[in-house]
This record gives C-alpha cells, sequence and structure tokens, in this order.
C-alpha cells in the first residue's frame, strides 16, 4: 500500500519547549501554568482550572537574568480550546491535567511586574 505524504496545517511554526507562564484573568485571578506549543498565533497551556472558552487572559512569559533583572513579554489571548490530558506517570500511575488552547490577539507593554499575592 502506498504511503501518503502527511501535511502540516498549522499556519504558525511551533516551538516544542515547555515554559513557566503566569496566566492572569480579572476575574479569575493569577495562576502559575506551563506553556506548550508556543506559536506566533497562540499556545497551549495546562493549568489547574480552565476558565470558559471565550475569556481573555494574560500570558506573562518571564525570563530571569543576571541579578534582579526579569525580561517580561505580555500577551492578551482568548481561551479558544478546553483540553483534558490523560497520562501515565513515573510509576505506571495514572494521572490527568487540565489545559486550555489560546489564541493570542495582541502583544502588549509587560508594566508593573505582578504582586505575589494575587497569584494562587
Amino acid at each position: 500500500m502506498p504511503v501518503l505524504p502527511v501535511f502540516e496545517k498549522r499556519i504558525h511554526t511551533r516551538f516544542d519547549k515547555a515554559f513557566l507562564v503566569t496566566i492572569g484573568s480579572e476575574l479569575y485571578g493569577d495562576a502559575v501554568s506551563i506553556a506548550r506549543n508556543v506559536s506566533a498565533g497562540g499556545c497551549l497551556v495546562e493549568m489547574c482550572y480552565a476558565p470558559p472558552l471565550g475569556t481573555v487572559v494574560t500570558v506573562h512569559f518571564q525570563y530571569v537574568r543576571e541579578g534582579d533583572l526579569v525580561d517580561e513579554i505580555v500577551a492578551r489571548a482568548e481561551v479558544k480550546h478546553h483540553h483534558y490530558l490523560n497520562f501515565t506517570g513515573s510509576n505506571d500511575d495514572a494521572a490527568s491535567t487540565r489545559a486550555i488552547g489560546l489564541r493570542f490577539i495582541e502583544f502588549i507593554d509587560a508594566g508593573d511586574p505582578i504582586d505575589p499575592e494575587r497569584i494562587h
């Protein structure tokens, strides 16, 4: 049987790396999460809760350099998808996590750092 070629349908190239990010929402607060498959168009974020579809959140990508210097990129994004991921852990124990698919709307000025008391 002939093998058919697989064509990539994504518009943007994905950066296959995991980043710690802070997801901020005025209604739901701020949460430290893990962003994966980051591209110019959006990303997948593993988090402890899933804001409703259509919710606009801020995504804070931070990188600490020498001393107290912090580089930050902040994007506003819309929740487009909900995912529930099932997998096995190191001892073959079943585990799961929630994730949301975000579509970036715009990139904004980082401004002031997030107050640690807002993060849950």
